[in-house]
């Protein structure tokens, strides 16, 4: 896999520009990743909205069974699902008008990067908001 989805200035921006992500795949379990994730990022400023089939809320915000629920722009949509369903929840993020795809570590799907980014979406691959905001404080 190339570095391609990987650019450290769209990085960059999306950790200290976005302020509203939603996480696909978030629940209200602390043992997970997208809930540590979700944390980290509500601790910068970030509103975190839960996406999940429960439609649970987590972390004081409520969840929706679906992006295309969700009822606010979104700045970047996370995406806290194994890999073989991480092209059906890009073509919503694409759908729904988010301006960015974030996709976690071991979340790899080139076909689906290539269509966020044709459709004009900045697009993260393979790389943890953490980890990238502490190399980027």
């Amino acid at each position: 896999m190339s570095d391609r989805f990987a650019d450290q200035d769209v990085i960059r921006r999306l950790l200290h520009g976005a302020q509203t992500w939603a996480f696909v795949g978030l629940s209200g379990n602390p043992d997970r990743t997208a809930y540590d994730q979700a944390v980290q990022l509500r601790n910068r400023g970030v509103r975190v909205i839960p996406v999940h089939p429960a439609a649970e809320a987590v972390l004081g915000e409520p969840g929706y069974a679906s992006l295309a629920a969700v009822p606010d722009p979104i700045d970047v949509v996370g995406v806290y699902r194994r890999t073989e369903h991480a092209g059906a929840v890009v073509d919503e993020a694409i759908a729904v008008g988010a301006k960015a795809v974030w996709l976690p570590l071991d979340v790899i799907d080139e076909a689906a990067a290539q269509r966020a980014a044709a459709a004009g979406l900045d697009v993260v691959m393979n790389r943890c908001p953490a980890v990238e905001w502490a190399l980027r404080r």
